[in-house]
């Protein structure tokens, strides 16, 4: 399906991408769009996205702008909401691309809205970063779409050496996961053919819809099973449903592990601490954090109240890697010249130092990072445990 309109191609090949605001002092200013879900079923996502992007801004702007080539540029961040659903993403790209004439774009983070959205964008020929997006499809044959993340073909491998190290004589789980949601459904079929290769068993796989809240069914099934350890690669806002109904069906003391998507700064209090003890494989750890990483943690703390989660992150590191990108190729004042040239840069960063690690970009426009795994503390803290490829 195409999702581009006919004609956008020829709608912004002569528009000007660095625009004066009639201010005092009149700057030129960097237009980067951000396409995330301010409303919706996960609406911290896009808080964090967007607390993330106007630290960098704040920042920047109060120093007197972004130097590019030594000039300074005043910087102007959009944020549309996409609702965490695929038709309003698609809405959002087409506004930021068409109306907005963004030279950037950062998001959608999740798979499903990221992939149709990625589309519009490379049709477009508009360079985007997804913080959050792990699955292949995002990005692959798509010159003008990169990621900050890990992917699933990573993650699920990495999630399966973790409970083989951690939990050694565990053979048995059972996996729950949304049938509604690409990235849920992706990421459980990767672990369980990666669990059934190193010699596992899968004893339940069990699936539930996006609305659904009371999972009594399915769990009482995995509850009466031989599962020794209950996957869960689910978004936050289920897991808080899931996890205090599966201890009252009489789980027990028995291990739960989720992926990436557990990763929100909401998700200790929508599941009123029951994720406590749990392990999942993320992208970031805040707790014991050095350095520049520690420098960000700190000041994000200081600006917003609350600690960074992975999709807070994972967007500081993506909008940072267009500035960088923009900063080494420069700027021409021809948009699509501009937009081709940022995609260009980013495609040839060499270990860019991230908050959630070095990224190198692949011909997929991938990062080659691990995945790190975190435990649930008993205050809600997201504690550093491992990193496995």
């Amino acid at each position: 399906m195409n999702f581009l309109k006919k004609g956008v191609a020829l709608l912004s090949v002569v528009a000007i991408t660095v625009t004066v605001v009639a201010c005092s002092g009149q700057k030129d200013t960097i237009k980067i769009g951000f396409n995330i879900p301010l409303t919706g079923d996960s609406p911290k996502l896009g808080e964090s996205a967007k607390n993330a992007g106007e630290l960098i801004k704040r920042e920047i702007n109060a120093a007197g702008g972004f130097d590019v080539n030594g000039k300074k540029y005043q910087l102007e961040f959009v944020y549309v909401d996409n609702e965490l659903r695929p038709e309003s993403a698609i809405q959002a790209a087409y506004r930021l691309i068409e109306q907005e004439r963004v030279l950037a774009v950062v998001g959608p983070a999740g798979s499903g809205r990221a992939i149709p959205a990625g589309q519009v964008n490379n049709e477009s020929k508009t360079p985007m970063v997804s913080p959050w997006a792990t699955n292949p499809a995002v990005t692959k044959n798509r010159p003008y779409v990169f990621r900050a993340c890990i992917l699933d073909p990573v993650q699920a491998p990495a999630a399966v050496s973790f409970v083989k190290k951690q939990f050694p004589d565990i053979t048995t789980v059972a996996v729950l996961y949304n049938l509604d949601d690409d990235y849920s459904k992706t990421l459980a079929e990767l672990f369980r053919n990666n669990w059934s290769a190193n010699g596992g068993t899968i004893v339940t796989f069990d699936s539930f819809g996006q609305k659904d809240q009371d999972f009594s069914v399915q769990l009482t099934r995995i509850v009466n099973s031989d599962a020794e350890l209950l996957y869960l690669p689910d978004y936050y806002n289920h897991v808080a449903l899931i996890v205090p109904q599966v201890k009252s069906l009489g789980w027990g003391e028995k291990p739960i592990l989720g992926s990436d998507s557990w990763g929100s700064a909401d998700l200790w209090t929508l599941s009123k601490g029951s994720v406590a003890g749990y392990y999942f494989t993320d992208h970031f750890a805040a707790v014991d954090a050095t350095g520049y990483v520690k420098e960000f943690i700190e000041k994000y703390q200081a600006e917003f109240g609350e600690t960074p989660d992975s999709v807070a992150a994972l967007s500081y590191d993506s909008a940072n890697i267009i500035l960088k990108a923009i900063q080494n190729i420069g700027l021409t004042g021809n948009l699509q010249k501009d937009r081709d040239n940022i995609k260009d840069a980013i495609a040839v960063l060499k270990d860019y130092p991230g908050v959630t690690g070095l990224m190198t970009f692949n011909s997929d426009g991938d990062p080659n990072k691990p995945a790190v795994v975190v435990q649930v503390t008993a205050n809600g803290q997201f504690a550093y445990i491992d990193s496995l490829k």
